[in-house]
């Protein structure tokens, strides 16, 4: 989060605060308190404060916080020339992230600062970094011997499940007891009718839809769906698998790491040596008879060993089933359209929970079909793609010239403002009073901080296209389409296909399907169906979405 708190003054240093508290430290005055302290710090070495940001409630292990992020976007673009905060570990408790974070501020020319260090330098990296990691560590493991002594106890060691409720008391001491549940009468009767229908021979979709037929609310409010009811029998997940509704307790079956790319938390099963389990009678809600014959209608339906084929790597390889697989959507609910038997695509929603009244249907091959004679009758007849192909060239090539301009005419301006910037220090020099040129050099100093930022974001527009583009697009396009009717081909000229297409959305109108295609197709398919007069150029496409460099922005088109 960021606030603005002024603007540096020419030839002052312009500092950002950072301030964060952890949420093991769920105190909003904490951000107060610290961004206090570094106000009271740079304005006793005379320092322009540009900016403050904050991360409130977020944990240290990670980059992937909103104010920190702004934080290094901002010092990059170079807004300030120093980065105070409170110590080091505010910024981050990572190792290789504070590395990363200190060695991007030091490419842009931005210091970092902190009251308990001081100038941070590589030194400072390493050691703070090594005991900010150390750290971690050492609080997960105070953190899991602490659940792992509640779980020995009988008390719950993670979150709220679905059939309890929190127990809020005192422990003898005064403080809050935690850990105790109790049996939610309500919830734990939905739980028992759901292992009842499954034992009774009901799939899991069957069981959700009729639980949201019934509005019945699912765990957190949701509305339920067949994997909420199955889950993972290895894994232990799922309404079928909680082994806490037969009065077991099972702590440690998983463990949780976070993806260093996206910081999200992935979890990984134990080894059954490092599960703990305790007896929980109390908590019982499933007598064990009607478990067991749960049990046992879950082995005979498994393929496989149960929940073992879910850990096979290979099945993130898979190709789609079928050239449009994934990229199809309904058009009521926004759920995917997934196949119903061998040929035949309906709404998931509709099918699995019944929330959705879009009862429509539609053959893969018949879909397939529309949308690839749209490609071949858009854009493979001759005098229309010749027409789209010179339009096509005609404005890229339009838009990638006045870019090209636009840049060469900020790089003269720059140049001139440079310029006049030091005839005012010389006038000065001279002396002009320096009061007289002030409003003069403050304004060439804020547009040449304009033009510098642009410039250095800005990408040179890639060279023209060739006026020939039609015979080589053409050609590209016929081959594409003979790669498509070859089984050793199809594969790879499906790859391209999917690749220019973002969104398949099937649209109920008049109780049939209308296909609207949104993507880097739809946009040269609605680009050749229309003429290529300037005002015919709004229907799904106006001339602001073609971009000089990129060709076309996704845009939607109906077949």
């Amino acid at each position: 989060m960021r606030t603005g708190e002024g603007e540096g003054g020419s030839g002052m240093t312009r500092v950002a605060l950072y301030a964060r508290y952890s949420s093991d430290n769920q105190r909003d005055a904490s951000i107060e308190d610290q961004l206090r302290l570094c106000r009271a710090h740079a304005e006793r070495q005379g320092w322009t404060i540009a900016d403050s940001y904050s991360d409130r409630a977020v944990s240290g292990a990670s980059l992937l916080r909103p104010g920190v992020q702004e934080l290094i976007a901002d010092g990059l673009k170079r807004r300030f020339d120093l980065i105070l905060t409170e110590s080091l570990d505010r910024l981050s408790r990572d190792q290789e992230d504070i590395a990363g974070l200190y060695k991007r501020m030091r490419f842009a020319g931005v210091r970092i600062v902190t009251l308990a260090e001081g100038d941070v330098s590589e030194l400072h990296i390493g050691l703070k970094g090594t005991m900010g990691a150390l750290y971690l560590k050492d609080l997960a493991d105070k953190t899991r011997r602490g659940l792992r002594g509640r779980v020995e106890e009988g008390k719950a060691g993670g979150g709220l499940c679905y059939g309890y409720d929190v127990v809020r008391q005192l422990a003898p001491d005064g403080a809050p007891a935690r850990g105790d549940r109790a049996v939610n009468e309500a919830e734990a009767n939905v739980v028992r009718r759901i292992f009842r229908d499954y034992a009774a021979g009901k799939s899991s979709r069957t069981i959700a839809w009729e639980l949201n037929r019934d509005k019945v609310p699912g765990p957190f409010g949701r509305e339920w769906g067949p994997s909420t009811i199955h889950g993972n029998p290895k894994r232990g997940t799922g309404i079928l698998n909680n082994e806490l509704y037969i009065g077991k307790l099972v702590w440690n079956r998983l463990r949780y790491v976070k993806d260093p790319s996206t910081g999200k938390r992935v979890s990984r099963l134990n080894p059954p040596s490092e599960w703990v389990t305790q007896e929980v009678p109390e908590l019982r809600i499933v007598d064990q008879a009607l478990w067991e014959t749960v049990k046992q209608r879950q082995q005979a339906m498994a393929i496989g060993p149960a929940g073992e084929t879910d850990d096979n790597p290979m099945l993130d390889r898979r190709r789609p089933s079928h050239l449009f697989a994934g990229l199809v959507k309904c058009g009521c609910c926004g759920g995917g359209y997934a196949k119903i038997s061998k040929d035949l695509l309906g709404c998931a929603t509709a099918r699995n929970k019944g929330t959705c009244d879009n009862r429509l249907n539609i053959r893969r091959d018949a879909l397939e079909a529309s949308v690839l004679n749209g490609l071949r009758t858009h854009l493979m007849e001759p005098e229309l793609f010749r027409e789209f192909c010179e339009e096509f060239t005609r404005e890229v090539n339009r838009l990638r010239m006045d870019r090209r301009a636009e840049l060469v005419s900020q790089r003269k301006e720059l140049e001139r403002i440079e310029r006049d910037l030091d005839r005012a220090v010389q006038a000065i020099l001279d002396g002009v009073p320096g009061s007289h040129l002030k409003a003069k050099i403050e304004a060439l100093e804020a547009r040449k901080a304009e033009l510098t930022a642009g410039l250095a974001e800005a990408n040179e527009p890639p060279p023209l296209l060739h006026p020939n583009l039609a015979e080589v697009f053409r050609q590209q396009i016929v081959a594409l389409h003979e790669k498509l009717q070859a089984e050793e081909t199809k594969a790879e000229a499906a790859a391209i296909v999917r690749g220019l297409v973002d969104r398949i959305t099937l649209v109920p109108e008049n109780g049939a399907l209308s296909i609207v295609l949104r993507g880097d197709l739809a946009a040269m398919l609605s680009f050749a169906a229309h003429s290529k007069k300037p005002s015919l150029l709004g229907d799904g496409l106006v001339q602001g979405s073609l971009v000089a460099g990129t060709g076309f922005e996704p845009v939607t088109f109906r077949l």
